[in-house]
């Protein structure tokens, strides 16, 4: 799973992107910091079924503290979008491009309102933060709908002379953009547009493309400089979109790096954290206090449940643990609970063994629900923290 880092230039992206996975960023007070995709891990926490079943762990491909699972997700930080980007203004083409292969966005905005629709740095309240929402969906929209249009009429009338499936020719056509053919299946039903694609105008191809954006690329607003920022302002923003949380991305990589150094005791996602004054200069005690203040009011920094509302939420995703011994909750080698797989919800067993292999996939015959024992098929839709044993032929 991949998850896209957002927004127009200097609002805090990498910071966001250097806080949540400690990687490294380049990170400026000017437009275009920066210019390559910077890639990295960030961990989301869902409960570990080791505690519930009284058995002591080994995770292979997550952590685990005191019943608390961290599983990795990919964080993609791409270049500032700036109006018209779609056309290839600014650094554009290369931004959509980086962000083909994500299954989610999260927008990072300054709700401060301190930067200017092309990221220019201004001061708090100069600039509506909700023109930064809107106009970063539209570019984003844009950009399908001119890939979808691009040779549109040759597929229309190819799939009405053949009388092909019109979603499949349109999925060959978007495959690139991490577009499945069930997400096409929705937003044609959602759309309805005219059974001939030949009279399909642009007005429709725009409205097919909203909706595939929707389905395809679902976004959250991280409400970045928060500490900063009006209560007037984060309520404009609220009141427009449901999936916006106060974040505070500085503060966030500036804990970790204390608590790194020792400085304080932080976990990501906490509200509060615990400063080591014997170790602290007066400068450091100050800045610390201030961020100890801004965490109460914003209930912590906002970044890890910025992570956790896009994996949990936005996506909707769930937590199983595929085992090969249904008695002991082992994998071959004996690991208890070993691997954390995150599905979307309504996944079923038979995809559960695509995920771990494409062999157990195509060699399916039935799985095990380690919980209760039972045998259940490939169609069994499973449940966030199942424990299942998938058996396939040789």
């Amino acid at each position: 799973m991949q998850i896209g880092i957002v927004g127009k230039p200097n609002v805090g992206k990498s910071t966001f992107f250097a806080a949540a996975t400690m990687a490294p960023a380049e990170i400026a007070n000017y437009p275009f910091t920066t210019i390559h995709a910077n890639k990295g891990v960030a961990y989301v926490r869902t409960p570990c079924p080791c505690k519930e079943l009284g058995v002591v762990c080994n995770p292979n491909n997550s952590s685990c503290a005191d019943g608390v699972r961290s599983v990795p997700v990919e964080l993609l930080d791409v270049a500032g979008l700036v109006p018209d980007a779609w056309q290839g203004k600014g650094l554009g083409n290369q931004f959509l491009d980086d962000l083909r292969q994500a299954d989610a966005l999260i927008n990072v905005i300054d709700v401060s309102g301190s930067t200017d629709l092309e990221g220019n740095p201004g001061n708090p309240g100069d600039h509506d933060p909700r023109e930064d929402i809107e106009f970063l969906r539209k570019e984003i929209e844009l950009w399908i709908c001119e890939i979808l249009r691009n040779g549109f009429n040759k597929i229309a009338r190819q799939a009405k002379m053949q009388n092909e499936k019109l979603e499949t020719a349109i999925h060959n056509r978007l495959m690139g953009l991490n577009i499945t053919e069930s997400q096409i299946k929705q937003a044609l039903r959602d759309i309805s547009p005219p059974d001939d694609p030949t009279k399909w105008d642009d007005d429709i191809l725009l409205a097919i493309s909203v909706r595939l954006r929707e389905l395809s690329k679902p976004m959250i607003v991280a409400m970045n400089k928060a500490d900063i920022a009006s209560e007037e302002n984060i309520d404009l923003v609220k009141n427009i979109c449901e999936n916006a949380v106060t974040v505070m991305a500085e503060s966030e990589l500036a804990l970790k790096k204390a608590n790194n150094a020792d400085l304080v005791k932080y976990a990501p996602g906490s509200e509060t954290f615990t400063a080591i004054t014997d170790k602290l200069n007066d400068n450091q005690k100050r800045a610390l206090d201030n961020i100890s203040r801004n965490m109460k009011k914003h209930e912590g920094t906002g970044v890890q449940k910025c992570l956790e509302a896009a994996a949990f939420k936005t996506l909707d995703l769930i937590s199983i643990y595929p085992v090969e011994d249904e008695s002991k909750y082992t994998d071959g080698f004996g690991r208890v609970l070993p691997d954390t797989f995150l599905m979307k919800r309504g996944s079923t067993a038979k995809e559960l063994a695509y995920r771990v292999h494409t062999e157990l996939g195509d060699k399916f015959i039935r799985a095990v629900n380690a919980r209760t024992k039972r045998t259940v098929g490939g169609d069994y839709v499973l449940l966030d923290g199942d424990i299942i044993k998938i058996i396939s032929g040789k």
